[in-house]
């Protein structure tokens, strides 16, 4: 048994037998026979186990000195495990001190075996705390790491208005949120805002894009697996659903699983329980459920691509997140943000927007939303040769021509030419079209029957 050792007895007979018993089960012994030293002993010299006579022929002479430098121990380190050696006579005396905190106690004249059965015990204890303190102070740091600093929703449009009044609203509750909204439209911003205002606001929030789960990887990500469940499972591993117990979960892009996977998550949700691959004992799970979309889910379930139990499981409150070009001036005190943000840097503080870029910026219909002016920002400051930024510095598509050019095609025909790129892209193959379109073959054959009749 490896660990260091302290002996307190002012019998020096006792305390070098004691020494030479225990030396070879410890890295190190500390041998003391006055009691004064014992706390700066502890300071200098990291103790994992003292031995601790229960009476002294010098300091406090009350019969309890034993307890009470137990009690300084305590006070000291109180992971450091103290075990009493005492007389016969005084079992009494310490029998009260496993009670104030000792581990045991050994009588005099003590059973070799049997006291060093007892210290490597109190050595087990010390090593199972300290463990245990460990991993506390680990999941305590990945949580902090994992805790991102708030970022504040910027925003003063009536539709961002109306969105953070159901997010103050819905944060403090454990109600499942469905955000819905385009692509780049900041709806992770938004179960992070939701997340960062609720009650498990200490606990993480684990985020998972379901578009990029393979089938294959869809329950060991999700679940976890235990050692040995599959060829590459060299060690067991917690899925995000256990990382995130007590905490939030957030699943994006929840449009995007098929039906087969769907029926899984399903499971899980109505059960509160998750089954490892490679095991068969439920564990059960508490996280707050966050899920967001760009796709019409209930367009999914009447094309038979989404499974309404499941819509139902997820939306308790829904929060439509609105595009870009409906959030007005929000657009300039974005482009603001970001101009600050990344002026910062690279180096360029002060960078400015003219008023006439400014209004370029008003005026495109960013179909890229706040990612894609987010970008546009970037760019424009890595490239810029002054402190402003002007119309020229922002390549964007006129919002005129791109506007007048979608309002003059019907929804068949964007529909038709979608259809026709993603057949030019898969190079015929219409199983792979059906998939990336999220539709089923016979709709494929279907739609491409009627724009043809």
């Amino acid at each position: 048994m490896k660990g260091n050792i302290l002996i307190l007895d002012d019998n020096k007979s006792v305390l070098t037998a004691l020494e030479m018993l225990v030396q070879t089960e410890f890295d190190k012994v500390f041998p003391l026979s006055n009691p004064n030293l014992l706390l700066a002993t502890l300071q200098q010299q990291n103790i994992d186990v003292v031995l601790l006579d229960m009476n002294f022929k010098a300091g406090i002479n009350t019969g309890n000195e034993g307890i009470f430098w137990l009690h300084q121990i305590q006070k000291q380190d109180p992971s450091i495990v103290v075990v009493m050696i005492t007389a016969y006579g005084d079992v009494e005396l310490a029998v009260k001190a496993v009670k104030e905190g000792a581990f045991d106690f050994v009588l005099k004249p003590w059973d070799n075996h049997k006291l060093i059965s007892t210290l490597h015990a109190a050595m087990k204890l010390r090593k199972s705390q300290m463990d245990n303190s460990a991993l506390t102070k680990t999941a305590r740091t990945l949580k902090q790491a994992l805790r991102l600093p708030a970022q504040e929703l910027i925003g003063q449009s009536e539709p961002m208005k109306k969105v953070m009044t159901v997010v103050k609203k819905v944060a403090a509750t454990d109600a499942n949120i469905l955000i819905v909204g385009e692509n780049g439209t900041g709806k992770e911003l938004i179960a992070r805002e939701i997340h960062q205002h609720s009650l498990r606001k200490d606990e993480v929030m684990v985020n998972v894009d379901m578009g990029a789960i393979t089938e294959t990887l869809f329950e060991s990500e999700l679940f976890g697996h235990t050692k040995g469940a599959f060829t590459d499972a060299k060690d067991e591993r917690a899925g995000k659903f256990e990382a995130a117990h007590n905490g939030t979960l957030f699943l994006d892009e929840i449009g995007n699983l098929s039906l087969a996977l769907q029926a899984k998550l399903l499971v899980v949700l109505q059960s509160r329980n998750i089954v490892k691959v490679g095991s068969n004992k439920p564990i059960p799970i508490n996280i707050r459920l966050i899920t967001a979309t760009n796709k019409d889910l209930p367009k999914m379930i009447a094309d038979g691509f989404f499974r309404e139990d499941l819509l139902y499981r997820i939306n308790t409150i829904t929060i439509e997140v609105p595009p870009l070009r409906e959030r007005g001036n929000d657009v300039v005190l974005l482009a603001e943000f970001y101009l600050e943000k990344y002026g910062l840097k690279y180096n360029k503080p002060g960078i400015k927007i003219t008023p006439k870029a400014a209004g370029k910026l008003l005026r495109h219909s960013w179909p890229g939303n706040v990612r894609e002016l987010q970008h546009s920002i970037e760019k424009a400051v890595i490239l810029a040769d002054s402190e402003q930024l002007t119309e020229e510095s922002f390549s964007l598509q006129s919002t005129k021509s791109a506007s007048s050019h979608l309002h003059n095609k019907t929804i068949e025909e964007m529909e038709k030419e979608m259809i026709q790129a993603a057949i030019q892209k898969e190079n015929g193959n219409m199983s792979a079209v059906a998939k990336k379109l999220g539709i089923s073959r016979p709709t494929l054959y279907k739609k491409l029957k009627s724009f043809y009749t």
